[in-house]
């Protein structure tokens, strides 16, 4: 266990979030006052310095503090966003240090604690820097490596690229949720309700989501729709005609002329068949995603795939045969039991496919994941990524001549590592980009979808949510859509 004291709670999120990355495995509690711990980690606020404070059961371990004005944190009084911006990289680096020295270690990206590195250098690109003083000041700031430093950036100049004609401001995009799926994988925490069970519901879902489609469709006439995605959950559990239906309303409620791409995540392959798609395709679906997430069949097994590796290929045969010329496939690193030797067999068999994109995940375990709540079930499996894995993927997407486009991470990554998105030239997806960047605008429909909106600076957001529970979405689909017309009466529509 490990006690973090810190009083007052300013800037608890990025302790914690360092904490687990320095201590990963260990629980820990805020302010708790435990009697038994493997660290105590104090914050201590005054009025002109940060005072850190690393200590075991018997001693004090290691300690740094910062001369810093923290007056504003002290009498709880607002801070302005360039002093809070700048006390809360004082402390990142401070706890950098100590948990550095006490456990050895050095973290790839850092004290970054953000899940969208990229954004920084594309920011201080925009207040004029030249690369040699993005590099210098994220070194100095992050203490991030040259490694992660050069994808950053390098991802940040692509993304610029791409969406050099993109309209922020009066553009926007669509998700559309389908949570159900053929099982619940040992890994995800998504909320996703198995179509076995709930296939006498699907229809009245679709239903509701088609209703708040019409009136989204209503509110946004005259915005530039530049992409549209329907995601999940597996959308591809969905029957051919309930599909049909669902992207027949989303045509005849928005104006597609201005659609850039439209991506349908297939996902499953067990769920993906030749009516399927060819009921895509009859609607000019212009990608997908097929998702092994490992070519190894004993790990499908391990995860709760329930579908074999030569089921990947067929389905994605058929895609090819259907005429889908923009096929993503996912892979997830720091699975159950899986070493070097399997991460490259997977990215061979992925390679023979020639996929136009590929994302590689790093595991993070959630709370809700079932391979997190019966962890003393799996303590014996052996779950790691590291750099060298990420490397090896990162060879073989060059080998299939794909450069990486987006990049994002999250709380608990296995070996603190980060998820990329690669591509071959103009086939990336810009979905992904705008909406993990923060671009523009996201409009989400179904049962856990969540809305963001951007002021005019894309530095402030606000968000719209809908209920995850599929039955409550479909009783309250009414309140649904009285959470979004709420908005628009607001901002005087």
């Amino acid at each position: 266990m490990i006690d973090i004291q810190i009083v007052p709670e300013e800037f608890q999120y990025d302790v914690q979030s360092m904490v687990q990355a320095f201590y990963m495995g260990h629980p820990f509690k805020i302010n708790s006052q435990v009697q038994d711990y493997y660290r105590i980690l104090k914050v201590v606020y005054e009025e002109n310095r940060i005072n850190i404070i690393l200590s075991d059961n018997e001693k004090k371990l290691f300690e740094e503090h910062y001369e810093i004005d923290c007056s504003g944190i002290v009498n709880y009084c607002d801070l302005s966003k360039t002093h809070r911006t700048e006390l809360k990289n004082v402390l990142k680096k401070l706890l950098y240090s100590v948990m550095s020295k006490d456990t050895g270690k050095e973290l790839p990206w850092g004290n970054l604690t953000g899940i969208r590195p990229a954004k920084i250098p594309g920011m201080l690109f925009e207040q004029g820097m030249r690369e040699e003083q993005v590099r210098k000041t994220m070194k100095e700031t992050y203490l991030i490596s040259d490694e992660k430093l050069n994808l950053a950036i390098d991802i940040s100049r692509r993304e610029s690229r791409i969406l050099s004609d993109i309209n922020y401001k009066e553009g926007y995009s669509l998700y559309v949720g389908i949570p159900f799926c053929p099982t619940t994988c040992l890994y995800c925490s998504f909320t996703s309700y198995p179509i076995s069970m709930y296939k006498d519901k699907v229809d009245s879902y679709v239903d509701s989501v088609i209703k708040e489609i019409k009136f989204l469709g209503e509110q946004l006439k005259g915005r530039e729709l530049n992409t549209v995605y329907i995601g999940g959950g597996t959308p591809t559990t969905l029957e051919p005609d309930q599909m049909d239906r669902l992207i027949t309303s989303l045509k005849e409620n928005f104006d597609f002329s201005t659609v850039r791409e439209f991506t349908v995540e297939a996902g499953r392959p067990d769920s993906i068949t030749e009516e399927k798609l060819k009921t895509l395709k009859k609607h000019n679906v212009s990608r997908i995603s097929i998702n092994p997430q490992t070519m190894n069949q004993e790990t499908l097994d391990i995860i709760g795939r329930r579908h074999t590796v030569e089921q990947v290929k067929e389905a994605f045969k058929l895609a090819r045969q259907c005429g889908f010329n923009n096929i993503n496939m996912d892979f997830i690193l720091g699975l159950p039991q899986e070493d070097e030797k399997m991460v490259r067999y997977s990215m061979e068999e992925a390679k023979k496919l020639s996929p136009e994109g590929i994302t590689v995940h790093s595991l993070a375990l959630k709370r809700a994941a079932r391979l997190n709540i019966m962890k003393d079930k799996y303590s014996d499996m052996h779950m790691e990524n590291s750099s060298e894995l990420m490397k090896v993927t990162e060879k073989y997407s060059e080998e299939m001549n794909m450069k990486p486009y987006y990049l994002y991470r999250q709380k608990n990554m296995a070996g603190n590592q980060e998820n990329v998105g690669y591509s071959i030239e103009g086939c990336e997806g810009l979905y992904n980009i705008l909406m993990m960047g923060d671009f523009q605008d996201v409009w989400a429909v179904g049962a856990g979808a969540v809305t963001k909106l951007l002021s005019p600076d894309r530095k402030e957001g606000k968000r719209i949510d809908t209920v995850k529970n599929v039955d409550q979405y479909i009783e309250r689909i009414d309140e649904m859509i009285e959470r979004k017309r709420k908005y628009f009466q607001s901002m005087g529509c």
